[in-house]
């Protein structure tokens, strides 16, 4: 993906930044933490409806930044441009549903973007602000056509991710469709 090839001069800055794999990059909609198993058959039923009622789109991804801000970043982010509408909405439909399903909203707001990398202190991650706050061309585009419902293990290599759920985008979804994956890459 160019978005990990474009991080390149990110990395090459030597920053204090633990850096995302390229086959860990993603989108989250919402972090969930530790759940039991009857909550997550909770959050695989939300899942499912959110992604039924919402068609296919197409995401472009542009622009870095770093959270709190691009000057002592503790997050490095990579943004989204064309079809943030859509995957706000994407995400908007989710906490509706997980709040039917007895989950309580996340307090912060959405703000679509792929984790680039995590700052230990953000005054080694400093010397990024100004390549964070240079605008950034296009770095591709990627067809939203499904979600799924992820675990995160974290050990000393970083993060290892199986997918949990899947459930495609569009047009209501039989009961059952929703698929469980346990322990898939």
């Amino acid at each position: 993906m160019r978005v990990h090839e474009a991080a390149a001069d990110l990395r090459a800055l030597g920053a204090a930044v633990s850096w995302v794999r390229a086959e860990n990059l993603h989108v989250t909609l919402r972090f969930l933490g530790s759940v039991d198993e009857r909550t997550l058959g909770r959050v695989r039923e939300a899942l499912g409806e959110a992604a039924a009622a919402t068609v296919p789109f197409t995401l472009t991804l542009a622009g870095f930044g770093g959270f709190p801000g691009a000057r002592a970043p503790r997050v490095v982010w990579v943004g989204v441009g064309d079809g943030a509408a859509a995957l706000a909405e994407l995400c908007a439909r989710l906490e509706a549903a997980l709040g039917r399903c007895g989950i309580p909203p996340e307090e912060r707001p959405f703000h679509g973007h792929v984790t680039l990398g995590r700052a230990r202190d953000p005054r080694g991650a400093a010397a990024l602000g100004p390549a964070l706050e240079r605008p950034a061309p296009p770095l591709g585009e990627v067809v939203v056509a499904a979600v799924h419902l992820m675990r995160s293990d974290l050990d000393p290599a970083g993060a290892r991710y199986s997918v949990l759920a899947h459930a495609p985008l569009g047009g209501a979804m039989p009961p059952g469709a929703l698929t469980s994956r346990e322990g898939a890459r």
